[in-house]
């Protein structure tokens, strides 16, 4: 199946995280199946919606400065119903803990990759 080209640099960035992705599980499949099956685990409706745990993980990664992850859950809490506000209402809490360097990626980063997503849905 050939992979269409990317639309923007967030769509690109998801298209590199899944084909990293796929190569690590073709030669660790063991670690790579017990990983998967555990951050599932994690991830379903329970006390927590699966909203507010996709929140959660993007306000963890903007802290810990993981760009894959603030733009994988970026899309993640918009797939959930997120508001852009909630978004960043969210990423803010993490910038309060994690100082400039969080608020960076909230204003460029994380507004971008919203920015992108948006305009992919249209």
């Amino acid at each position: 199946m050939e992979q269409m080209e990317p639309r923007n640099d967030t769509e690109a960035a998801l298209y590199e995280f899944k084909s990293g992705l796929g190569t690590f599980t073709q030669k660790m499949p063991d670690i790579a199946q017990h990983f998967n099956a555990f951050t599932e685990a994690c991830f379903k409706e329970g006390t927590l919606s699966q909203k507010q745990k996709q929140l959660i993980a993007l306000g963890i990664s903007v802290f810990s400065q993981d760009e894959y992850c603030m733009i994988y859950h970026t899309k993640g809490c918009l797939d959930q119903g997120a508001t852009e506000e909630e978004i960043l209402e969210a990423v803010g809490v993490s910038a309060a803990f994690g100082g400039g360097a969080a608020m960076s990626q909230t204003v460029t980063l994380i507004q971008e990759c919203l920015s992108d997503l948006n305009q992919m849905k249209q």
